[in-house]
């Protein structure tokens, strides 16, 4: 993937030298953005409702384990020992139970960072992509080539967000650890790089505004109109 968004954007960066700006026609959002965002949002909402449910569980699991400890300590283990065997036995149940809950968490607070990344990367699209499609340095042609790029970054991010659900729903099948671990590394460096190859495209199309200023006064207004210091 990344050598595929490299070479669009060397291609792209070749058609902006080698093309004069012309004036800026109307450009319609990219189709498949609502796709991506809508998908996200509702990543989202089953991590944050996944991690209400076994947070109320891991307090139901605490309490009960708290009951038995202390039922525990103040039996006379000589006198009743059958008993207090099956309440040790449920006891060491709720523990393992809660241990393994508790590592669940983890996994889904780490798919929620992955996530949130996901959305940094959808927030600064639409914010480079409505910039861009305002600056009159750019031609209709040069913004339908960005218009691809943008196209194959959120094209694979698509695939990063449905990794993610498959992740989600390994907590429902036998799966290792290791494995899911394994899993959730490879969606974050794919999402990484994805993020990366779009911060470093919006990079190249401002900094190909500046050099097409033809003023200083010219640079300074485009250097206010992407926010740069």
């Amino acid at each position: 993937m990344k050598s595929r968004i490299k070479l669009i954007i060397c291609t792209l960066c070749l058609f902006f030298i080698t093309t004069a700006a012309r004036p800026l026609e109307s450009n319609a959002a990219i189709p498949i953005l609502e796709i991506v965002k809508a998908v996200t949002k509702k990543v989202i909402k089953a991590i944050d409702l996944g991690i209400q449910r076994l947070q109320n569980k891991t307090i139901w699991l605490q309490n009960a384990q708290k009951q038995l400890e202390n039922t525990l300590s103040k039996l006379k283990l000589d006198e009743i020992s059958n008993w207090t065997k099956k309440q040790q036995d449920l006891y060491k149940g709720y523990y393992e139970e809660l241990q393994k809950v508790k590592s669940i968490i983890t996994y889904y607070q780490r798919i929620k960072e992955i996530t949130s990344k996901q959305t940094r990367l959808i927030n600064q699209y639409e914010r480079a992509w409505n910039l861009l499609r305002q600056d009159s340095h750019f031609s209709s042609s040069e913004l339908q080539y960005m218009q691809k790029v943008y196209q194959g970054i959120l094209e694979e991010s698509m695939k990063n967000i449905d990794q993610v659900f498959f992740i989600l729903e390994s907590f429902t099948t036998q799966m290792s650890d290791l494995k899911r671990l394994e899993i959730i590394n490879q969606a974050a460096d794919q999402i990484d790089e994805n993020y990366d190859d779009l911060m470093l495209f919006n990079k190249q199309n401002v900094l190909m505004s500046l050099q097409r200023a033809k003023t200083s006064s010219d640079a300074q207004k485009v250097k206010q109109f992407y926010g740069i210091p």
